[in-house]
């Protein structure tokens, strides 16, 4: 890709931004969550439970095998991050539930994401504004499930 951006970026130039914004994150996200002694997955876990949610919600939000959910949740639950508990409306369904400490963990990856927040210092407050409107136009179609 050229160093000179047209005015208007094609799609295919839009995307492979995206991507190398994403990859960054992720692997800013995946050494702080090491820091911790999380995997990357278990701390992918840790920041979707925003809410209780189904052990194949998750697997769908991660996208990958319910199976693979459980081992992750088995030990997230052993560290005392989450806790599994029955759904009030379906018993046979658990529900993952972040504990206290679950959430201080994962707020302290976030906090230590050191090149994602350099990355962000470097916006002023209107470009900030600009980007999260921007993104929170974006996501309604890119968490559209098929």
């Amino acid at each position: 890709m050229s160093t000179t951006t047209p005015e208007t970026p094609t799609k295919l130039q839009l995307l492979e931004l995206l991507a190398a914004i994403g990859s960054a994150q992720w692997r800013d996200f995946a050494a702080a969550a090491a820091h911790h002694g999380l995997t990357s997955m278990q701390g992918k876990v840790l920041a979707q439970l925003d809410s209780p949610k189904p052990m194949r919600a998750l697997a769908t939000l991660l996208v990958c095998d319910a199976s693979n959910v459980t081992g992750i949740v088995d030990r997230l639950e052993a560290r005392g991050l989450v806790r599994r508990e029955p759904d009030a409306t379906d018993r046979r369904v658990k529900n993952v539930v972040v504990t206290d400490e679950g959430r201080e963990v994962i707020l302290r990856v976030r906090e230590e994401m050191q090149a994602t927040h350099g990355a962000l210092d470097t916006l002023g407050a209107e470009d900030s504004a600009t980007l999260y409107a921007l993104l929170e136009r974006l996501r309604p179609g890119m968490e559209k499930r098929a």
